[in-house]
C-alpha cells in the first residue's frame, strides 16, 4: 500500500466537515492485474436526491522542489485512476485535491489551467490551516 500524502488527514477532515462520509481509506481499484490505490473514497447523501453522490479523491501536497514534475505525476495518476473507475464504478467522480496556496500560485497559470481543462480534472482546493474545503472545481 502506498504512503499517505502529508495532508491526507487534513483533506479527510475537510471532507467530513463538508458533510462527506469517508467510505474508503484508501479506495482500492483493480485495473486488470494491477492494484491501484486512490487516497480516499467518500459519499454524500443529498436530501433532494434518492441516491447519494460518490467521489474518489487523490490528494497531492506539491511540497517538493519541482511543482511541474509533481503535476506530471499527478496528471498521469489522475488519468489512470479515472480510466479504472470508469470500468469499476462509473458513478464515482474522481477529484484531485490540492492546497489553496499551490492552486493560487501554480494552478492558475495559463499552461496548467489549460491542461486541467483539456484533461477534465475535477479539483478540490483545500485550506491546510483551517482543514476545510476552500473550493470545488469541475
Amino acid at each position: 500500500m502506498p504512503a499517505k500524502d502529508i495532508f491526507h488527514e487534513v483533506v479527510k477532515t475537510a471532507l467530513q466537515k463538508d458533510g462527506w462520509q469517508i467510505t474508503h481509506d484508501p479506495y482500492n481499484l483493480q485495473a486488470g492485474s494491477l492494484e491501484l490505490y486512490i487516497d480516499l473514497g467518500a459519499e454524500k447523501v443529498l436530501a433532494a436526491q434518492k441516491d447519494g453522490q460518490k467521489i474518489a479523491v487523490e490528494i497531492k501536497s506539491f511540497i517538493g522542489p519541482s511543482k511541474i514534475s509533481q503535476f506530471y505525476t499527478a496528471l498521469g495518476q489522475f488519468i489512470s485512476y479515472r480510466a479504472a473507475l470508469e470500468i469499476q464504478e462509473v458513478d464515482r467522480i474522481l477529484y484531485l485535491a490540492v492546497p489553496n496556496n499551490v492552486y493560487d500560485s501554480f494552478f492558475t497559470t495559463g499552461f496548467i489551467r489549460s491542461l486541467v481543462q483539456q484533461n477534465q480534472i475535477h479539483l478540490i482546493i483545500y485550506n491546510t490551516e483551517q482543514e476545510a474545503i476552500a473550493q470545488w472545481q469541475m
